[in-house]
């Protein structure tokens, strides 16, 4: 064989050694990926069951404390959460030593103080659990029970980007009026033989208060998440415009996705991956509202997409609101572990995995069976939408692999 030959026979094994080798390092780290997705996922099934106890075994700090130390840039919590019971019981049984008017929005919340100092964010029962929130996607009052679920939901997705919520009933003659500020008092009414109050925010009015069953109101408690991490508003970039008969580009323009790639934050870093699942989080919860949504302050994209405000859920269990899904089936991309985890939960999983979760809450049932089973056909949806992006421009394009190291230290 002349030089020649052997030179380009040579050149050629080469290169058959070097891809040979990269593509089976390529599918060992899949593979590796994909088992640490299942063993997560058995990980989290494991310990869907939270008992509301107030014992704090091996530690002198109050669960306020412990609360803030898990926050950090890319979750609120982290995977094993053995005290979350505990913060969850104190936050359904600690004193009230404080009660003002919500924070800005449009819906009628108020803002407890509770012993040791921790704020939360009282939302109260304004419907009946069978309940059928008909019109607009984004119609009627908030639902303090969709808190409860969408938290549940997001410890089930693995995001761990929700903070805590916890159902919790009051009496609003004994444990509210004593310490409310006069703004809030002065919304008190008497309905009947029922304690109502009407609070302050956009939509509030006197007309429309919400109303205990005699002192005893039910609602939900949001933990306020910790004033050393403040908060950045961003508008929605497929947020909708309210207006009849107004669309927003993101409905008429399909190539819209690439123009949303070439802007900030969503060029780089894991902030557009970050919006689709929440596209995936708000369709199956039924959340057509999320016009906009917060992160950390000074973040430069790195922090995560905080899944705050889900109170526009769990309306119309017979409403599959498609276009909330336009962030995925616009963009065609998804993290590979939301993909393995979504996988992971058909069958009923899902429905079983939230029901479990949510049996040990105050408000408990939180949900009723339509939207439990809303959910596993949401969920089919999701699967048929991303094996359509597959299918068109293959799983290497459409399955992202985006993984972070999170540190808790």
């Amino acid at each position: 064989m002349k030089l020649k030959q052997r030179v380009v026979l040579l050149a050629i094994l080469l290169v058959i050694f070097i891809f040979t080798k990269v593509f089976l390092i390529d599918n060992l780290d899949t593979s590796a990926a994909n088992r640490e997705d299942q063993r997560a996922f058995h990980r989290m099934m494991a310990s869907l069951h939270v008992e509301l106890d107030p014992r704090l075994d091996h530690t002198l700090q109050s669960p306020w404390e412990i609360a803030a130390q898990w926050v950090v840039p890319r979750e609120v919590y982290p995977e094993e959460t053995p005290e979350l019971g505990a913060v969850m019981h104190a936050m359904t049984t600690k004193k009230i030593i404080k009660a003002d008017v919500g924070y800005k929005g449009t819906q009628l919340k108020a803002l407890l103080i509770l012993e040791g100092g921790q704020k939360v964010v009282f939302k109260p029962k304004r419907y009946a659990r069978d309940y059928v929130v008909e019109g607009e996607p984004y119609a009627g009052y908030d639902r303090h029970n969709a808190e409860v679920a969408a938290f549940h939901l997001d410890r089930i997705l693995g995001f761990r980007r929700a903070p805590l919520v916890v159902g919790r009933f009051v009496n609003l003659r004994t444990e509210i009026k004593p310490v409310a500020t006069e703004q809030l008092l002065g919304t008190f009414m008497t309905v009947g033989n029922n304690t109502c109050f009407y609070g302050k925010c956009y939509y509030c009015r006197e007309t429309e208060p919400a109303c205990a069953d005699g002192d005893i109101m039910e609602g939900s408690v949001t933990l306020w998440l910790p004033d050393v991490w403040p908060l950045q508003k961003h508008r929605h970039p497929w947020g909708r415009t309210y207006r009849e008969g107004k669309l927003a580009r993101w409905e008429y323009d399909e190539s819209y996705c690439d123009a949303v790639k070439k802007t900030s934050p969503y060029d780089s870093g894991p902030r557009l991956l970050d919006i689709i699942d929440t596209a995936v989080f708000d369709y199956l919860i039924g959340n057509a509202d999320r016009h906009h949504y917060e992160s950390f302050q000074d973040d430069e994209g790195a922090s995560m997409l905080i899944l705050l405000d889900n109170a526009k859920s769990f309306g119309n269990p017979a409403l599959d609101e498609r276009s909330i899904l336009a962030p995925l089936y616009q963009c065609c991309i998804i993290r590979v572990s939301t993909w393995n985890r979504l996988n992971y939960l058909k069958n009923g999983v899902l429905k079983s995995a939230l029901k479990t979760a949510m049996s040990h809450d105050p408000i408990s049932p939180v949900l009723s069976d339509p939207h439990l089973d809303a959910l596993d056909q949401r969920l089919l949806s999701i699967l048929a939408t991303v094996k359509q992006c597959t299918d068109q421009f293959g799983p290497d394009v459409v399955l992202v692999e985006d993984r972070m190291t999170l540190s808790h230290l």
